[in-house]
């Protein structure tokens, strides 16, 4: 088993499937046996709502631990939610945290200290940005191996990729020298359409070898999954939604296992 591996669930378009990848692809891992703990790094607070967690009364979140060197993981960290998962959840005062990083020492490797306390209690650690590119999402770049990017099955898919992309290289070149583009999922696929095809064919020569052969369907299982504060196992553990995860989760696993032993 390779050891501790982080990705950054990035794209800074919104409505893509991040963090419904971010829930569904942690519970997976969690349920293939994987010690997963996944991270809320968005305002919006949606990963940890989906994971039935309530961010108006969380309490400890992400945000002090960022902003407050004397608060660590294991102060806001929610063990085990599920066998194998834990949350590190965040609420919406996570909104000044942009602002406040930008006055402390060391500001785009907050993350990255924090988590080296931790990374040997877990296999899997997922990030889930928020939709842009500031000192946020510069953080999680900055701790984490490699980007899962979502790209839903749409025109202007493409659209905004290569400022990511940018960043990407940015973050190697001056922060984290492992980061790297570690997978391409296609979310919202639907095999009705002539669109679909098209999007999966440009997105397969765009990215040959980083696109994820699992493309995960537009499903009304998994809309409607986080609004019970469930994952997609438990709402509906044999829909189209869930039984893509899995083998995403499994393409993943793979993928690390391999990448790690091309490094090691």
């Amino acid at each position: 088993m390779p050891g501790t591996q982080i990705y950054a669930i990035a794209n800074q378009k919104g409505g893509v499937g991040k963090t419904t990848t971010s829930i569904n692809l942690a519970a997976c891992l969690a349920e293939a046996g994987r010690r997963t703990l996944v991270i809320d790094l968005d305002p919006q607070s949606n990963t940890t709502t989906g994971l039935g967690v309530d961010a108006h009364r969380v309490g400890g979140s992400i945000y002090e631990m960022l902003v407050n060197d004397g608060v660590t993981v294991g102060d806001v960290v929610k063990p085990n939610l599920h066998p194998n998962l834990s949350l590190l959840p965040a609420k919406v005062d996570l909104y000044a945290a942009d602002i406040e990083l930008v006055y402390l020492d060391q500001r785009e490797y907050r993350l990255q200290r924090a988590l080296e306390a931790v990374k040997p209690q877990y296999d899997f650690i997922l990030i889930d940005c928020p939709p842009s590119l500031g000192l946020l999402t510069v953080n999680a770049l900055t701790a984490a191996d490699g980007v899962i990017l979502p790209l839903q099955c749409e025109y202007f898919a493409l659209e905004g990729m290569q400022q990511l992309l940018n960043t990407i290289r940015l973050v190697r070149d001056r922060l984290n020298p492992r980061i790297h583009l570690f997978g391409v999922v296609l979310t919202m696929y639907d095999p009705r359409t002539k669109l679909g095809a098209e999007v999966v064919r440009e997105i397969s020569e765009h990215f040959p070898r980083e696109r994820f052969q699992t493309v995960i369907p537009r499903n009304v299982r998994l809309a409607e999954a986080p609004s019970f504060g469930q994952t997609i196992l438990e709402h509906d553990p044999r829909s189209p939604g869930a039984l893509a995860y899995k083998d995403l989760a499994e393409e993943v696993i793979a993928r690390a296992a391999a990448t790690e032993a091309t490094h090691a």
